[in-house]
């Protein structure tokens, strides 16, 4: 059950994402789109454990801007 609200809010993220880049002037086709999935990320976790913590506001956080790649080690 929790892997799928994890899917869920991926998908929401990824939504909105398509959304901000749409709205910037990225050409945003449905072919960039048929290649976008929510369980492509590391972060999700097929057997283990989550935490989850409450956030200090109600609402959705901000998206992040792209990264280069250097402060995470590196491309995924």
């Amino acid at each position: 059950m929790v892997l799928w609200c994890v899917v869920l809010w991926n998908s929401l993220c990824l939504d909105r994402a398509g959304e901000q880049l749409a709205a910037d002037g990225f050409p945003v086709t449905g072919d960039l789109l048929a290649c976008l999935s929510p369980l492509q990320f590391d972060h999700i976790n097929f057997l283990g454990r989550y935490v989850f913590f409450r956030p200090q506001e109600a609402g959705r956080r901000p998206l992040r801007e792209p990264s280069t790649g250097e402060e995470d080690g590196g491309e995924r």
